[in-house]
């Protein structure tokens, strides 16, 4: 019968066993939500109609430690001032960007997209060519004529230092939940 009996030193054992495996799914759990589920609270209206003050969306972190921000991304920065902020990237290292009449140049192209996002009534700073250094980005809020962003010297533009992470889910109202689309809306 000492096949059917388990000894105290087993039992504790196993004990110990399912306590580490707990901990280690526990830390694995913070850390992927870290990296892909930080929540990011939109304030204000500078990215409508796309996010509306009160959305929440889920940020991912490791878009931009293992990749490079790409033009349409809606990106979270980080400002000394005011936290965190939602804006679209427009403009890429050591590109030349300029607003003429309410359309958007890059290295003297204009800008191909959406019209939503590519038209502009204020130009700003970027009445004049902006050259961006090899670790800047021009970002604009969706919402252009309500948006404090890169054509104004109270932002700039921004750091790669100061992107923290990739807008990509729209969590919150869960009526428009989805994936964060590269030219605005949920897919």
């Amino acid at each position: 019968m000492e096949f059917y009996q388990v000894s105290d030193q087993s039992r504790l054992s196993l004990t110990v066993s399912w306590i580490v495996d707990l901990v280690v799914m526990i830390a694995l759990a913070v850390y992927v939500v870290y990296l892909f589920g930080s929540r990011v609270e939109v304030v204000g209206g500078s990215m409508k109609p796309v996010l509306n003050s009160g959305d929440v969306v889920l940020m991912n972190r490791l878009a931009y430690t293992l990749g490079s921000p790409e033009r349409f991304d809606i990106a979270v920065f980080e400002r000394e001032s005011s936290g965190l902020n939602l804006k679209r990237i427009i403009g890429l290292p050591g590109e030349t960007v300029q607003i003429i009449g309410s359309q958007i140049y890059i290295n003297g192209e204009l800008l191909e997209a959406d019209e939503a996002i590519t038209t502009v009534t204020i130009a700003g700073l970027a009445e004049y060519p902006i050259e961006l250094g090899e670790d800047e980005y021009f970002l604009l809020g969706d919402n252009r004529d309500s948006s404090e962003d890169s054509r104004f010297a109270s932002i700039g533009n921004i750091k790669r230092s100061q992107l923290v992470g990739k807008a990509w889910l729209l969590f919150k109202p869960f009526s428009s939940f989805g994936r964060l689309s590269m030219t605005g809306g949920t897919s």
